[in-house]
């Protein structure tokens, strides 16, 4: 019995240690992908600017 006790309480730390893990796997990947976003805007931020400041004109005059 004693045995078996101990056995599911290990199950259940494991368990819970994956979920951490998890986690800390998405947290660090919406991080990731944040940075590639603010990367590109900064990158891209002028040019996209005059794009669609351009593509406004160019509908406001129909």
């Amino acid at each position: 019995m004693f045995f078996m006790l101990t056995g599911d309480l290990r199950d259940a730390a494991e368990r819970r240690s994956d979920r951490g893990a998890t986690a800390v796997e998405y947290g660090l990947l919406v991080a990731f992908i944040a940075l590639i976003v603010v990367g590109g805007v900064t990158l891209f931020g002028q040019a996209l600017s005059g794009f669609f400041s351009d593509l406004a004109t160019a509908i406001g005059g129909w």
